[in-house]
């Protein structure tokens, strides 16, 4: 039964796993594959070639694996290679970014409002979100600031404390980011960084955390579809990555939010 087929997310690493945390918080009884390109990582300093090259690879297996719809959980992914990649899945399965179900957000609830950006350079670099909600006409302005030290130190641990407290700090209070209505949270990792972020702003400037939106639209659009798994109680979820270490699997817990084992998987090869 197509309702049974698992949903597919795919990530340059392990940051990813926030999303498919929101999405498994959501939809409980959906069945879900996750893959992680940690051999590659992070993709927010590469190519957009070698991410549309990573991107077609990843989806090979999942499609391999029968998935009912492919999500790129990865904002630098998202912009180099969405296209390609949906022409390149076609009927086989549904495909989504984490970029477009943003900009509907901001259709709905910002016109005419200012905003901040923060991501990864090619995230920013690539300037999709500014050029996206501009095509609006709603006359919402986003403006970007490249965030390149969040990613690796939420990776590495270090956030909740004084160091990602300055480091923060130091990024928000930046000239790109002055009088902002609200902040885009462009980066799969940074929603484990929102009450810092919310705390610097005290209160002042509402953050989105994209990863409920995208759950959200996923959700709609497996609902619209008749694909939702009505009633299942114990869901199949396999986790797998391009190259194994211990320290990724004890950072599981970080981004899921419970231990999950992480299964290797060379494509590469």
């Amino acid at each position: 039964m197509p309702n049974a087929q698992p949903i597919g997310i795919f990530d340059s690493g392990i940051g990813g796993l926030t999303l498919a945390h929101a999405i498994t918080e959501l939809m409980p009884q959906e069945n879900i594959i996750y893959f992680g390109d940690t051999a590659h990582l992070p993709y927010g300093d590469k190519s957009a070639t070698s991410i549309q090259s990573y991107s077609l690879k990843i989806c090979n297996f999942l499609m391999e694996k029968n998935c009912k719809l492919i999500l790129i959980a990865c904002n630098s992914a998202s912009a180099a290679a969405y296209d390609l990649v949906k022409t390149y899945v076609g009927t086989k399965a549904i495909v989504v970014n984490v970029i477009d179900p943003v900009i509907d957000y901001l259709n709905d609830s910002w016109e005419g409002k200012t905003l901040g950006l923060i991501g990864t350079k090619q995230t920013v670099n690539s300037g999709i979100y500014a050029s996206k909600a501009e095509a609006l006409g709603k006359g919402i302005h986003i403006k970007s600031l490249a965030t390149p030290l969040l990613a690796p130190m939420i990776e590495e641990g270090f956030f909740n404390n004084n160091i990602s407290e300055q480091i923060i700090k130091e990024y928000l209070g930046h000239p790109n980011l002055a009088h902002i209505e609200g902040l885009i949270l462009g980066c799969t990792h940074y929603p484990l960084i929102k009450k810092q972020i919310d705390a610097y702003f005290q209160g002042t400037i509402p953050v989105i955390d994209t990863s409920r939106i995208v759950a959200a639209t996923i959700k709609a659009i497996l609902s619209e579809r008749d694909l939702l798994i009505e009633n299942q109680s114990i869901p199949t979820r396999q986790f797998y990555v391009s190259d194994y270490t211990d320290s990724f699997e004890k950072s599981t817990q970080i981004f899921f939010g419970e231990t999950i084992k992480l299964t290797q998987y060379p494509i590469w090869d």
